[in-house]
């Protein structure tokens, strides 16, 4: 027996060339990270049939509901128009004013045509609580629907309640809401009132009708405006009208009652004031000079200083009469005299000068008086007037607006015009059958490429020898398709009746791979396990000992599985010995033997054992065993149970030459593959090669894997229709 170098899992993964095995898996699951979007084609296009069956089963349903249970819905639009600029015949903008025309205004009016109040005028207009289509009291009731149906089998269906008007009036008016809509198209003051309902008459007229009533909504608010105006302003003109009148009334009796002059005369009664000071001053500078004057004359008079006398009166006969006194023409009584008369006279002179300043003065304080008092009353008498002047132009204001408004009343323009009317659509706006059975194809095509990837996704097995060494790390020696028999035991007659069918062909490649994977140490001792029962490795061993047998060569098939025994399926062997009675010695290997001429290898079964299996295959006697059968044949091919079942496997592997590790195409799940692998390194026995068995190629062609017969598998898949 060659040499086996202890592997472990951590060694393969750190020396990845030294062989290839397990020590792959991070590398592969760094590629599984990458999507090969070739393969998700292949994948899709495999399951082509299936997504045409859900394809076709979704617009079969999509028809029927386009066709039977849909109910056509037409819808129609009627056009309005904006107009931000319109003129009032009146200046009445403080009263009634246009619309902006700003976004705001535009969109205020979308929900002005969209509000409750316009509809519940439509609903009264149209009667549309009669209609069953609003009103779903009127409709139908089905006693057999799902949920009224459920709520009055379990007795939770509460008692009907009527509801009132009011509440039968706002549930048609929220269904009407439902079946219009308003917009606005950008960069305009354009709206589309469309309606939608299960009849195309039905449809324009709403449309139209709310139309009309927008327009008519916006002149009675106008209208409302205006007579709201008109009376307000009435009932203003009249409380303007009493308070001027007041006015008036107060400065008629205002100048009755008192002595006014007009600002003009009082402007000249202060001129005259003014003048009177003015005089008043010149007076008491006269006063002052005669005053100073006499006091000089008496100076003079006592002083008897004749000289200064006659300067001080300033006279031409006292200038005179000095000049004939000195010249003595004149005699000096005669001078007296007339000193006397000027003295006189001038006290004359100050006395009436005192009288007229006396005099001014008191006719200054009379003017004072006078301007005093009647400024007072100028000022109130303005104050008087302003009033009345002003409640008078507020008068005039308010009686031009009342009239105003009130030839307004009766040529209000609405502020939108109808542009088009709603027509009478000829096609159902919905459903759109075309579309819906477009989308109805598309959903099946979706639903049917999600569940052939999500099974994909499912799968676990292995499908391609490609596969199973990418996820491995091993070679795969053979590919045997499945056998055409539903009988285990018809299997001999299969592989003897059909040598050059696609599974003795394959079996042929399976022996060549074995037989050459050591040149220098050719297997002799050749063990078939797998994962799990049921994967085609008693098949398997059946097969490579015929064909071995073929060769030429002594082959002896042992069955390993002493647990289970399944040769009895294969072979009709009764009282006959097995294995365990020639390693105990109990007979010789002559006896135990079955020789069949037709498959011609010998057949050594096994039996039923007190003895543990694995302390059976561990004896020094089955070593001695095998070296005996090793010298008696050319070739020993042992099928041994599931490595992940019990371990007998795995102790058999010890004493062989080359372990075959069968795997069921598409069935063996890869875990399981895996840990059976691992459990073989963990007895330091690699794994020599391994078969993936009962390939089915109708599967192959069916998940596109290859040509007409399924590509790598197309000479087998041949043989296997051709024979």
């Amino acid at each position: 027996m060659p040499e086996n170098k202890v592997v472990t899992l951590t060694d393969a993964i750190a020396e990845p060339s030294a062989g290839g095995g397990l020590g792959r898996f991070p590398a592969m699951g760094h590629q599984e990270d990458e999507i090969d979007l070739m393969a998700l084609i292949r994948t899709i296009w495999r399951g082509k049939w299936l997504i045409i069956l859900f394809a076709a089963l979704a617009v079969f349903m999509g028809g029927y509901y386009v066709y039977r249970i849909a109910v056509p819905v037409y819808t129609t639009t009627a056009t309005v128009a904006l107009d931000p600029q319109q003129q009032n015949v009146t200046d009445l903008t403080s009263v009634i004013s246009g619309l902006s025309g700003d976004q705001a205004t535009i969109n205020t009016e979308v929900e002005v045509i969209r509000s409750r109040g316009l509809m519940e005028k439509l609903v009264a207009k149209l009667d549309l609580t009669k209609d069953p289509e609003f009103n779903s009291r009127l409709r139908a009731k089905n006693p057999y629907a799902p949920k009224p149906f459920i709520k009055r089998l379990l007795g939770l269906q509460k008692p009907e309640i009527t509801p009132s008007n009011r509440a039968i009036l706002d549930a048609t008016i929220d269904q009407v809401l439902r079946a219009i809509s308003v917009s606005n198209k950008r960069q305009s003051y354009v709206f589309n009132i469309t309606a939608t309902t299960t009849s195309p008459t039905k449809s324009a007229l709403m449309a139209n009708t709310l139309a009309d009533l927008y327009i008519l909504d916006q002149l009675d608010v106008k209208f409302q405006a205006t007579q709201q105006a008109t009376k307000w302003l009435s009932e203003r003109v009249g409380e303007l009208k009493t308070k001027l009148e007041t006015a008036v009334t107060k400065v008629k009796n205002f100048n009755s009652q008192a002595e006014l002059v007009s600002p003009e005369g009082f402007a000249a009664l202060q001129r005259q004031v003014k003048e009177t000071r003015d005089r008043i001053k010149n007076a008491d500078d006269e006063l002052t000079q005669e005053q100073a004057r006499l006091d000089a004359l008496a100076t003079a008079l006592a002083a008897n200083d004749i000289e200064k006398i006659v300067a001080l009166a300033d006279d031409r006969n006292l200038s005179r009469l000095l000049t004939m006194l000195k010249s003595g023409d004149v005699d000096r009584e005669t001078f007296d005299v007339a000193v006397q008369t000027l003295v006189r006279r001038a006290k004359l002179d100050h006395a009436r000068a005192a009288s007229q300043t006396s005099a001014l003065k008191t006719s200054i304080t009379k003017l004072e008086s006078q301007i005093k008092r009647q400024s007072s009353d100028l000022v109130q008498l303005q104050q008087l007037q302003q009033e009345a002047a002003a409640s008078q132009t507020i008068y005039d204001y308010f009686l031009k607006r009342l009239k105003e408004t009130t030839v307004q009343q009766g040529i209000q323009k609405a502020d939108s015009r109808i542009l088009s009317r709603a027509v009478v659509p000829s096609v159902a706006s919905a459903p759109r059958k075309s579309l819906v059975l477009a989308l109805s194809m598309m959903l099946g095509l979706f639903a049917g490429a999600g569940l052939v990837l999500f099974r994909e996704m499912m799968q676990s097995g292995f499908r391609t020898a490609e596969e199973l060494e990418l996820s491995t790390g091993y070679t795969v020696m053979g590919q045997i398709p499945k056998m055409p028999v539903t009988r285990r035991v018809d299997t001999l007659s299969y592989l003897v009746d059909k040598p050059t069918s696609s599974a003795a062909e394959s079996v042929r490649n399976l022996r060549t791979s074995v037989l050459l994977s050591d040149m220098d140490h050719p297997p002799q001792v050749i063990m078939f396990t797998s994962s799990m029962p049921g994967e085609a490795k008693t098949t398997g061993s059946l097969a490579l000992a015929h064909n071995l047998a073929g060769l030429g060569k002594k082959v002896l098939l042992v069955e390993g599985d002493i647990r289970r025994r399944t040769f009895s399926k294969y072979f009709d062997i009764k009282g006959k010995y097995g294995i365990l009675s020639v390693i105990s010695g109990k007979a010789k290997l002559e006896e135990a033997i079955h020789r069949d001429s037709a498959l011609g290898f010998d057949v050594l079964i096994g039996e039923k054992s007190s003895t543990n299996a694995a302390d059976v295959f561990s004896s020094e006697k089955f070593h001695a065993f095998l070296s005996d059968m090793r010298a008696a044949y050319d070739y020993v091919v042992i099928d041994t149970p599931p490595v992940l079942v019990v371990p007998d496997a795995r102790v058999i592997a010890q004493s062989v030459d080359a372990v075959l590790y069968s795997v069921k195409w598409d069935s063996t799940p890869k875990n399981q593959v895996l840990q059976g692998l691992r459990m073989f390194e963990t007895v330091n026995r690699k794994v020599t090669g391994l078969v993936l068995a009962q390939i089915d190629p109708k599967g192959l062609k069916r998940y596109g894997y290859g040509g007409k017969y399924g590509g790598y598998y197309g000479y087998y898949a041949k043989g296997y229709y051709d024979n």
